[in-house]
C-alpha cells in the first residue's frame, strides 16, 4: 500500500523492462501458445486472436510469425489489449513486418477493460458514446513504410491512452475508451468482413492467451469473475483459451524466501482458478471443458539470460542486480520491502548463494486450457 492506495507493482517501467530483456518467458510463452495453433479450425472470414494484455508486443508478433507459418493465406483478425501507453508504442515497433509477411492482417489495439475489449465495446452507454474507434488504413508496401507510418500515431497515443487510478483499487482505469485499427490500404477490400464493425460489437475468438493478465495475491473470484470468465465467453466454438500464471517452486522463490521467510506470492493455483470459473459460468460450464492439465503438461519454464562463466564464485553486480530484479518483479514484492532489503544489502548474498546453489535462475509458470464446446 501507498498510503491508502493499493501498491500497482506491474506499473514500475524500469522493473519491468529489465525483466524482459534479461529473462527468455516472452520467447516461451510465445512457444507455448503456439502449440495450440494446430488445435484450430478456424472460420471464414479470418482466424481471431485476443492477446489479454500485449504488453511489449513480443509475445504477439512472435506468435502472429507462427500463425503465418501454420495459416499462410487464411485472414487474421487480432485484437490486443493494452492499458499501458509506452507498451503500445513498443508493439507498435513489432508490427511493420508482420503486415508484409502477412498483407491480410487487421491488428486493433484497445485499452477497454477485459470484460469490453473482446467486444471493441464499453459496457455503459455513457462510455459508448464517448468510444473513439480510428481505423489507419496503411500506405504501400514496405516495412519501413509501415513503421513511419506507425510512429506517425504518436500524438494520438498520448491523447487517448491517457488513464486516471482507481481510488478503490489502484488499477489503472483509462480515461477515453479507444479501439486502434490497423490494415494495409492495398487489402481493404479483401478485409472489408474481418474489418470490426462498431455497430455489431463480436468476439467469437479462436484463441485467447490470457498470460499473466491478473495480480497474483487476488483471491480466485475477482480473477474469475473480472478477467477469466469474460474471456472464455469471448471464444468460439472450438476455441481455446491458454492461461498462464507463475507456480513458483523454484529458485526465483528461494530468493524471496531468504529474504522474507514464509512469503507465499502465488496463492491461487490452476485447480483453485478453474473450480472458481466452473462456479461463475453456471449453466453454461457444460459448454467448455476446463483442463487443468497434468503438473508435467502444464509447466512453463524460462530463464534468467547468462552465460555459463558468470555463475561462479565471483558472480558479476550486473548478474546479481538483474537476478535480483527478475525474481522480486515474479514475485509482485512491493516497492518499500525491495527498497528496504536493497538498502540493507542482504539482497546481495542472497541472490548470490541462490545462483551458485541452484547454477543459475529459471522460473515455474503453470498453464490451462479452457476450450469452448
Amino acid at each position: 500500500m501507498t498510503g491508502d492506495r493499493p501498491l500497482r507493482f506491474y506499473d514500475n517501467r524500469q522493473k519491468y523492462l529489465t525483466f524482459v530483456t534479461t529473462c527468455d518467458e516472452k520467447w516461451r510463452v510465445a512457444e507455448r501458445a503456439a502449440r495450440e495453433l494446430s488445435t484450430l479450425k478456424p472460420a471464414p472470414p479470418a482466424l481471431r486472436l485476443f492477446d489479454a494484455g500485449v504488453g511489449d508486443g513480443t509475445v504477439l508478433a512472435n506468435l502472429m510469425s507462427a500463425m503465418h507459418a501454420d495459416f499462410p493465406t487464411v485472414p487474421f483478425y487480432v485484437v490486443g489489449k493494452e492499458i499501458s501507453l509506452e507498451d503500445v508504442r513498443l508493439t507498435l515497433e513489432k508490427l511493420p513486418d508482420r503486415f508484409v509477411e502477412h498483407p491480410q492482417t487487421v491488428v486493433v489495439l484497445t485499452n477497454l477493460h477485459y470484460s469490453e475489449s473482446p467486444w471493441l465495446r464499453p459496457n455503459t452507454e455513457a462510455k459508448q458514446a464517448r468510444m473513439v474507434h480510428k481505423t489507419v488504413s496503411l500506405e504501400g508496401s514496405s516495412s519501413y513504410g509501415f513503421g513511419e507510418q506507425l510512429r506517425g500515431l504518436d500524438d494520438f497515443l498520448a491523447e487517448h491512452w491517457k488513464v486516471e487510478r482507481s481510488e478503490k483499487t489502484g488499477n489503472p482505469l483509462y480515461v477515453t475508451p479507444t479501439a486502434l485499427v490497423l490494415h494495409r490500404a492495398d487489402h481493404a477490400f479483401a478485409l472489408s468482413d474481418v474489418l470490426p464493425d462498431p455497430d455489431e460489437p463480436r468476439a467469437d475468438f479462436d484463441l485467447v492467451i490470457a498470460s499473466q493478465p491478473w495480480r497474483s495475491r487476488t483471491d480466485a473470484e475477482f480473477k474469475v469473475k473480472r478477467i477469466l470468465c469474460p474471456l472464455s465467453r469471448a471464444l468460439r466454438s472450438g476455441g481455446v483459451l491458454l492461461g498462464i500464471q507463475s507456480s513458483g517452486n523454484d529458485p526465483g522463490i528461494d530468493i524471496i524466501e531468504s529474504i522474507w521467510p514464509g512469503e507465499q506470492p502465488f496463492p491461487v493455483g490452476r485447480h483453485e482458478l478453474l473450480e472458481a470459473l466452473h462456479r461463475e459460468l453456471g449453466d453454461n460450464a457444460r459448454s467448455f471443458d476446463l483442463l487443468a492439465l497434468s503438473d508435467d503438461d502444464s509447466l512453463l519454464q524460462y530463464r534468467m539470460h547468462t552465460l555459463p562463466a558468470e555463475i561462479g564464485e565471483g558472480i558479476g553486480t550486473s548478474t546479481l542486480f538483474a537476478a535480483w530484479n527478475a525474481a522480486v518483479y515474479v514475485a509482485q514484492i512491493e516497492n518499500e520491502r525491495v527498497e528496504q532489503a536493497t538498502i540493507d544489502g542482504r539482497y546481495i548474498e542472497a541472490t548470490a548463494q541462490v545462483l551458485r546453489d541452484r547454477e543459475g535462475l529459471w522460473f515455474n509458470d503453470e498453464t490451462f486450457v479452457v476450450r469452448r464446446l
